[in-house]
């Protein structure tokens, strides 16, 4: 299959584009509202991603159903468990956590998922998983039973990701967690654009402009907001 959604990701990065994707947790979407979200997050979204680490089967396929019909903007499965993908949406971040050394998560949900995505029309990006300690223990953690990396440990971080590029990763995902205290610092995320030469993306715990903005300052080609838009009474 081409990567059409990945090359526009890579063009992106060469224009010096940077690309925000808000991120639903169907657990916590409300269908009826949809519209309504959708009106709330920014102008210049590129992307949603949809997925959880505790989806109940089906939540997933139903809320992107419910986007589907209320916009044009590329859907990615951004899953918790290979039961949480749907072959409705655009594409799927194929994770492989890095992070920890739990080989359910390493390995053994990407064989599961397999059945799922053989015969699919997904387009499937590899992709590092790299959770960061954001100062509070994240759904990410509990599920997967793995530590988060420490920021400090920079040298650490760094190796992680490339070792995920060299094993093959189209993408590098920093993650400090959903609702996590503080995101990654920029000190990391800049030390993990200077070592690798594939997109990085940042998410969790980005809740203002201004960490949105520290993440691109930093170099990250997308960053992912989540928590701040799960009140649809919220406006940022």
């Amino acid at each position: 299959m081409e990567h059409l959604f990945y090359k526009t990701l890579l063009k992106s990065c060469t224009e010096k584009k940077k690309q925000l994707a808000i991120l639903i947790d169907p657990e916590k979407f409300v269908i009826a509202e949809t519209e309504l979200f959708l009106s709330k997050i920014p102008k210049e979204t590129t992307h949603i991603f949809v997925g959880g680490s505790t989806v109940k089967n089906g939540e997933t396929e139903t809320t992107v159903k419910a986007l589907k019909t209320k916009t044009n903007l590329p859907i990615f499965l951004f899953p918790g468990d290979y039961s949480h993908i749907t072959p409705i949406a655009d594409a799927l971040l194929f994770l492989s956590l890095l992070s920890g050394r739990n080989a359910e998560y390493l390995i053994g949900q990407q064989i599961k998922a397999i059945s799922k995505l053989k015969h699919s029309g997904l387009e499937i990006i590899s992709t590092a998983y790299i959770l960061i300690d954001g100062g509070s223990n994240s759904a990410v953690s509990k599920v997967t039973k793995t530590e988060p990396l420490p920021q400090e440990n920079v040298e650490e971080i760094v190796h992680t990701a490339l070792a995920g590029q060299f094993m093959g990763a189209k993408l590098i995902y920093l993650e400090a967690g959903s609702g996590a205290q503080y995101p990654v610092a920029a000190t990391v995320i800049s030390a993990v654009v200077r070592a690798v030469n594939i997109p990085v993306i940042v998410g969790g715990g980005i809740k203002s402009q201004t960490q949105k903005q520290d993440a691109y300052n930093a170099g990250a080609a997308m960053v992912v907001m989540g928590t701040a838009f799960e009140n649809t009474n919220l406006n940022i």
